[in-house]
């Protein structure tokens, strides 16, 4: 795992890449380097900062350059060892260890043939100096970043949107419709970015710069496509064995010259991946959290930790446990910063202080069971939009009576939270909406006529196009299963949007690799493989993943209640948080500029402080948004995000 950068044909590129290489330094702690081409009038330059995972000598130092190619490259090929097998048998002679080497030698060989060949995570870019063709590529799925900015025959691309925002000189600006989806969601969706001109390279494709100044474009994997070939299989009985195949994977992830350690929640997912790892690193280190018990007691959370205890204990785990109590005053800043883009999950915060703990006893690479609940419907909103399909056959005035008594319930009493009271509540908010918008209302912050209550009406066009781009997506598919169409949308925007973003941006933040087993290209093909009604079967959301576990884990931990890896978020904004929220509800810079509505957000703290309604995210991801305002108009000169618009 690394950070990589580079100037294609852009002004002062050399000093231009050696800034956004040093931007990058979190990334990679254990080495940098740079390389240098002249390109006709023009010059390339890439940049590199290694964090040193397979082969830690200077055999795997980068960018690496062999025979006319160089290349910089964030990520690991877990399929490396068959590839070089292959490769070798071709007559190829490799000077190290590298996955580094072996990726290189691919492209030689294969070009872009190679990319659906190549099973990992993955951003690179890869410079022929024969034919002066600059060429970016992302993963199958999203799980590295890529971001990218054309001008002209130019191109500068990095890691981070922060390095590109810190070598642009203040003339990037703010795009309004990307802060208006990220209020929607509360993050900013893969196919927006958060300043104009500035660009994420789509998952499972490459673009090609030319000598001649042209550009091109290509796709390699298809998720679409992929979903429907699932359904397909699924038809005709060739059910795989995801047993076996999330197994497989989990041991792919394992490969590394550095220790390896597990998250551990104590749910499903991380303790299927942690029991399948300590086969293979009996004795391998995990990392728990737990909070304040005030903190837990208000927020009605369940109590993981005793779970996790028991998955260390049984399969010979070295657990070690950490009690969140976070100065999130001080926390809200930094994590704004490294996010890159406004992200309202304080899950961030979390995998931070997780990773942070990890890499301070020597720790370089985690398994995290990220993906499994995008994949195998395991999330609240799959069962609940279920559920709301046979919901909306009730009589209206029945629904209505319903909805009026759960209206005047409270969602929280002085001592703690009222958990099943906000869930009851949320799901009447969408339980009786078409498919598409109920899916979205389940996941999402606010309806249509709430974004736009609380924004400048200058931005309602935004408002309709970012719901329009929500409905293109979720109705893009040849998919007649109702609960796969649910997955197929989560693993286009919610999982490359929202957790792999913040997964990976939190982690490295910590120079930690973080793995993700479940988001692999072949545990995918065999997640839609499988028909929704065997990934909820009855009440039991991912049932077909917990029938794979309990050839592995007791049945205790399999069946018990879903986990959250979330944080105390009403404790904190009624303790820790009140006075910042006040402020930036009656002075803060969004508030000023007229983006936000002071008005609206004001009835937003009355609602959320007399506990009628949990407005906790909401306001999480103001404050969120708020930080990451104030640093980028203050970076670029800007005044208000509707100025632009």
């Amino acid at each position: 795992m690394c950070g990589i950068a580079g100037t294609y044909r852009w002004p002062d590129g050399k000093a231009v890449t050696d800034r956004l290489t040093e931007t990058l330094a979190h990334r990679g702690p254990d080495g940098s380097g740079g390389y240098s081409h002249a390109l006709g009038d023009g010059e390339v330059h890439l940049g590199h900062r290694r964090l040193a995972i397979l082969d830690l000598s200077e055999n795997g130092a980068q960018p690496m350059v062999s025979g006319g190619l160089a290349l910089t490259y964030n990520g690991e090929l877990y399929n490396a060892p068959e590839l070089r097998a292959e490769l070798e048998g071709a007559g190829v002679r490799f000077r190290g260890t590298s996955d580094t080497e072996v990726l290189l030698e691919a492209w030689r060989r294969w070009g872009t043939d190679c990319l659906p060949r190549l099973r990992g995570m993955f951003a690179f870019a890869v410079f022929d100096e024969r034919t002066g063709d600059l060429v970016l590529v992302r993963d199958q799925l999203g799980i590295k970043p890529l971001f990218l900015l054309r001008r002209g025959e130019g191109l500068v691309f990095a890691s981070e949107l922060k390095a590109l925002a810190a070598v642009a000189g203040g003339s990037l600006e703010v795009d309004p419709a990307a802060l208006v989806a990220s209020l929607l969601y509360y993050w900013v969706p893969d196919s927006r970015c958060a300043f104009r001109g500035a660009e994420k390279l789509p998952p499972g494709t490459w673009l090609r710069c030319r000598a001649d100044g042209s550009v091109q474009r290509g796709r390699f994997w298809d998720l679409r496509g992929v979903a429907a070939e699932g359904q397909e299989r699924a038809r005709s009985g060739d059910l795989p064995d995801l047993a076996a195949v999330v197994e497989e994977s989990t041991r792919r992830h394992l490969l590394s010259d550095v220790p390896v350690a597990t998250f551990l929640s104590g749910g499903l997912d991380s303790s299927y991946l942690t029991a399948l790892a300590a086969r293979d690193r009996p004795g391998i280190p995990a990392y728990t959290i737990g909070f304040r018990a005030e903190d837990a007691r208000f927020e009605a959370m369940p109590d993981d930790l005793r779970y996790a205890r028991r998955v260390a204990e049984r399969f010979g785990v070295d657990l070690r446990e950490i009690e969140i109590a976070p100065d999130v005053l001080d926390l809200l800043p930094r994590m704004t910063y490294h996010l890159d883009e406004p992200v309202g999950d304080p899950a961030a915060i979390n995998t931070f202080l997780i990773c942070s703990a990890a890499r301070e006893a020597g720790v370089k690479v985690m398994l995290s069971g990220m993906g499994a609940d995008e994949l195998f419907a395991g999330y609240r909103k799959h069962l609940a939009n279920l559920i709301a399909v046979r919901y909306r056959r009730v009589p209206g005035p029945v629904r209505r009576g319903v909805a009026a008594s759960v209206d005047r319930l409270p969602v929280a009493t002085s001592r703690r939270g009222l958990r099943s009271v906000r869930f009851a509540k949320r799901f009447l908010s969408f339980a009786g909406l078409p498919e598409e918008t109920a899916f979205r209302r389940s996941y999402t912050l606010y309806d249509r006529q709430e974004l736009a209550g609380l924004l400048d009406p200058d931005l309602a066009p935004a408002v309709d196009d970012v719901l329009a781009e929500h409905a293109d997506v979720y109705r893009d598919n040849e998919l007649d299963d109702f609960v796969n169409r649910m997955c197929l949308a989560d693993a286009r925007m919610f999982l490359p949007g929202l957790n792999l973003a913040y997964t990976d941006r939190s982690s490295m933040a910590a120079s930690t690799e973080v793995r993700v087993p479940y988001v692999d290209v072949e545990v995918v093909r065999a997640a839609f493989a499988v028909p929704g009604a065997r990934k909820i079967a009855g009440r039991q959301g991912k049932a077909v993943l917990k029938q794979a576990a309990t050839t592995v884990l007791p049945r205790e931990i399999v069946y018990r209640p879903k986990g959250l890896f979330s944080a105390p978020l009403r404790a904190w904004m009624s303790r820790d948080l009140a006075p910042l929220v006040r402020e930036v509800v009656n002075d803060g810079l969004l508030v000023r500029s007229g983006f936000l509505r002071r008005d609206a957000l004001a009835r937003m703290v009355a609602e959320d402080a007399a506990g009628q309604r949990d407005f906790s995210k909401h306001l999480w991801h103001v404050l969120t948004l708020e930080y990451w305002y104030r640093d980028a108009t203050s970076r670029a000169g800007q005044d208000s995000p509707t100025s632009t618009a």
